[in-house]
């Protein structure tokens, strides 16, 4: 384990030799990443004083209305990553299609699939939002320009690197490279990221749940069930759950990190498939959240053994404390 305060170039560097068969390639590319946050948390910071909040006349891929600062934030990654030289191929919530890097620009081997600014909805108000981002090694042997939004289509436990950044009252970059999870804050007067959570282990249980319960109209019977057992005290706690839920699925999935309990965006009869993105959301976060020693499931399956069909499908999600997700995926097996 680190201590607290190790900046995170070298920790980079720590973990670069602690691996005989390193190139620094990875090392760079993490450098990029987090020039790209770095400029995207300035913007957040002075949301309301430039012109970065509202919204845009056009939809992203997934048919969301686009607000400014997602296109800003989507822009400058994708400007950073590209002319790094170490990307071959990236996906973005924003496009409809695989990113290529332009001819005149050096290839990597990396592919790296993001949502750029996730929870932009709750930007004009000033509630935190964030970054959330995969890194996958490129196949052997392939050929780039042969169908590359295929390329794109990775099992989930093929990511060979996962985090997110939080905008919120500071800026925190959690990371896992396969080898626990640690988090970083952003001292925006010296310009570095610092290690202020150490080896994230997520409690066996917890005792807060998040879930939008705007939506309990269209709920299936088994999520209307067990959120009923987390207000009483049949659960495995013998007490009520305390609700928490910002909209934003960095926050929420920051806090069930830290605290432990549950977050779910299931689906509902509105939603069968639910809402959020396979690939550029519910990939990393259950990378991240089994590496920190929860569990993340759509309720019938573990998410990292799925393999997308589309860039931009979607999936139900459950993720967070071990047990707590057993007991929700035990709910909905019951139920069919």
């Amino acid at each position: 384990m680190y201590p607290i305060g190790t900046p995170l170039s070298h920790f980079v560097i720590q973990e670069q030799q602690r691996n005989p068969g390193a190139t620094g390639e990875f090392s760079r590319l993490l450098h990029h990443m987090v020039l790209g946050a770095k400029v995207v948390a300035n913007a957040v910071g002075h949301a309301g004083l430039v012109d970065v909040l509202g919204e845009t006349d056009g939809e992203n891929a997934s048919g969301d209305v686009q607000k400014k600062l997602d296109v800003y934030a989507h822009d400058r990654f994708v400007d950073h990553l590209l002319h790094s030289g170490l990307i071959a191929l990236m996906g973005s919530e924003e496009e409809d299609h695989a990113i290529l890097v332009p001819p005149d620009l050096e290839k990597g081997r990396y592919l790296v699939t993001m949502d750029p600014l996730d929870g932009s909805s709750n930007i004009d108000c000033n509630v935190s939002v964030g970054t959330i981002f995969s890194v996958f090694d490129v196949p052997d042997n392939v050929d780039l320009s042969d169908n590359p939004d295929q390329l794109l289509l990775r099992k989930g436990s093929d990511q060979i690197a996962a985090g997110y950044v939080l905008y919120g009252p500071s800026t925190i970059l959690c990371l896992t490279t396969g080898n626990g999870v640690n988090a970083f804050t952003l001292d925006s007067q010296v310009g570095e990221f610092f290690l202020t959570h150490p080896d994230i282990r997520i409690p066996e249980r917890g005792r807060i749940y998040a879930i939008n319960e705007g939506n309990t109209s269209a709920w299936e019977r088994w999520t209307a069930d067990y959120i009923a057992s987390l207000k009483g005290t049949d659960n495995g706690c013998g007490m009520p759950y305390t609700h928490r839920y910002v909209g934003s699925l960095v926050a929420d999935a920051h806090r069930t990190l830290l605290y432990g309990g549950i977050f779910l965006y299931p689906g509902d009869r509105n939603n069968p498939r639910g809402k959020l993105r396979t690939l550029y959301e519910a990939f990393p976060m259950a990378f991240l959240t089994e590496q920190a020693g929860g569990a993340a499931t759509d309720g019938h399956q573990r998410i990292l053994d799925l393999t997308p069909t589309e860039l931009h499908e979607r999936i139900p999600l459950v993720l967070g404390s071990r047990l707590d997700v057993e007991d929700a995926a035990r709910f909905l097996m019951e139920a069919v």
